[in-house]
């Protein structure tokens, strides 16, 4: 069974209605990236951090996967889907995907500020926190956010995951900032490769099949296309 590796961005979930900081009128309209999702803003002004991330989550728990992300559920007939995704919302998980791997952390996870930095589990019954939200030891809880300024801890994880891809699929991201960008380098020379997005990328490789659609449009594409392979 061949690899198929799928990058995703926030294009994979806009038809779900998850906004994102491009987005005109979505929720960082209301919010500076810098108040909210640094290292600084936490130190600074957690409560609206809280606050921000509060409503983020309350989003995500009204959206629902929308084709796209059923779509990339389903090739795990056909194919070892491995998912790599830029997102923070569970939507693929709740579509049902089996190996997903967050680089830049996950909304429904909460982590301890102390030196131990353990991970929690958010349940669907208590999703709002604040600043006397703490862990077992004592120690604020923070969103498991890589914020603005952070390490990505997992980018070395995504790229091994990149390296063994027979097949690699980017959807709704531009992969233009680093180190994300950086993961297309770990692909094996001549490999297919599709993008998947209704605007304009900018692509550097005449290797790369570009779908102009949005994520459901183009993973229904993107399968007939890959099943004509088998």
């Amino acid at each position: 069974m061949k690899t198929l590796v799928i990058l995703t961005g926030a294009g994979m979930s806009a038809e779900s209605g998850i906004s994102t900081f491009r987005d005109a009128g979505g929720l960082w309209e209301k919010y500076r990236i810098e108040e909210v999702a640094t290292p600084q803003a936490w130190a600074t002004n957690p409560a609206l951090v809280h606050k921000f991330y509060n409503a983020r989550r309350k989003q995500l728990a009204e959206a629902q996967p929308n084709n796209g992300h059923k779509g990339l559920m389903e090739l795990e007939q056909y194919f070892n889907v491995q998912i790599v995704t830029q997102n923070v919302d569970n939507l693929h998980e709740r579509a049902g995907s089996s190996s997903v791997l967050h680089l830049h952390g996950e909304l429904m996870k909460m982590r301890s500020s102390g030196p131990g930095q353990e991970v929690f589990e958010v349940q669907p019954e208590k999703i709002e926190f604040s600043i006397h939200d703490k862990c077992p030891k004592g120690y604020p809880l923070r969103p498991h956010i890589v914020w603005f300024g952070e390490e990505v801890p997992e980018i070395g994880n995504a790229a091994r995951i990149v390296e063994k891809a027979d097949i690699l699929v980017i959807i709704g991201t531009s992969m233009q900032v680093y180190p994300a960008a950086g993961l297309l380098h770990y692909a094996q020379p001549g490999i297919p490769m599709y993008l998947i997005d209704p605007n304009d990328v900018e692509i550097h490789s005449n290797r790369v099949t570009v779908i102009r659609k949005g994520a459901s449009e183009g993973v229904k594409i993107l399968k007939e296309e890959l099943l004509k392979s088998i």
